[in-house]
């Protein structure tokens, strides 16, 4: 893990992304990491790229205490953190470990309430705050971290009239996807309306989105770079997508899209992510930058053995 950190920073990329999974969100018995013990060890291990959380689940950790675990790892990183926040992980996760499982409206109340209480702890001396879901009662968080006027907030998910419109309200960063062009083209569409709607400045808030990334000379050996243990999580995370495909239109496109990639499709993949030879990955992120999106968040389903991280940055990271 390591390795591949200080490999990507080599490179050139820009960010490191860790996921905040207690269980595998499939099920398997493959490693899967604490995520912020992880952050605070590669923090020290890397020297220049930021790091951030694709979606700290709020209701894994009391928010005073994300906010202070935050504000140390800023510092312990000289200022390199992006703390990344989202509603929460599959109920199935909860329940393994205790935890008491929320309805997804009760979630996103208690991630509005976990982004006030964090936002407070950076920037207040003291902080008193009185929730239905959390509370805090004069708390102290110093240092509050080296980033000014506060470390950037990023807020994941796409829900359309919650999360992005608690984007546009609190957030210096969002996370989209993975979807495909139309959706994501939708997704920007409302974050504009909310951002008109509390008098946010659109172009104020960095745009994210998730993407499978996997290069080869080919689009056909690209495809074939999926693992068998990649192509097992596809195939599970297909099966659940599958059960919501006849109501939801984005769930239809990812449960279409694995399977293409399944079958080897190279025509079917190239429906979003970054799957192909360099000069279909170049037409690809031409169309993301034409849509809006500022950064891509790449997951590669090969990334420990490091060839398409180099080979990736050799094409397109100057």
């Amino acid at each position: 893990m390591v390795h591949t950190a200080q490999t990507a920073e080599e490179c050139g990329y820009e960010t490191l992304w860790l996921a905040d999974h207690l269980m595998p969100t499939t099920p398997h018995q493959l490693f899967n990491f604490e995520c912020w013990t992880s952050t605070a060890a590669l923090a020290r291990d890397t020297k220049r790229i930021r790091l951030c959380q694709e979606g700290t689940c709020q209701g894994y950790r009391n928010p005073a205490l994300l906010a202070k675990m935050a504000s140390t790892v800023d510092v312990l990183s000289h200022g390199r953190l992006t703390l990344g926040i989202a509603a929460g992980e599959p109920e199935s996760a909860f329940q393994a470990f205790g935890y008491e499982t929320a309805e997804a409206p009760t979630r996103l109340q208690q991630l509005e309430e976990a982004v006030k209480i964090i936002l407070a702890m950076w920037q207040e001396e003291t902080v008193t705050f009185f929730g239905h879901h959390y509370q805090a009662h004069g708390a102290i968080n110093e240092p509050k971290g080296v980033q000014k006027p506060h470390i950037p907030l990023l807020i994941a998910g796409d829900e359309a009239r919650v999360t992005l419109k608690l984007v546009a309200e609190y957030a210096n960063a969002c996370l989209l996807g993975p979807v495909d062009f139309s959706t994501l083209e939708q997704k920007l569409t409302i974050l504009k309306q909310h951002c008109a709607t509390v008098g946010r400045d659109f172009a104020s808030i960095w745009r994210v989105a998730t993407v499978f990334c996997a290069i080869g000379e080919t689009d056909e050996l690209a495809i074939a770079s999926f693992s068998t243990a990649w192509k097992d999580h596809l195939q599970a995370t297909k099966g659940f997508m599958d059960m919501f495909a006849g109501t939801s239109p984005t769930f239809l496109a990812l449960s279409q899209w694995f399977g293409a990639i399944l079958a080897g499709d190279a025509a079917g993949a190239k429906s979003q992510g970054l799957i192909g030879s360099p000069e279909t990955i170049r037409e690809r992120l031409a169309i993301y930058e034409a849509l809006g999106i500022q950064e891509l968040r790449l997951i590669f389903p090969d990334a420990a053995h490091l060839l398409s991280i180099r080979h990736f940055a050799k094409e397109f990271i100057s």
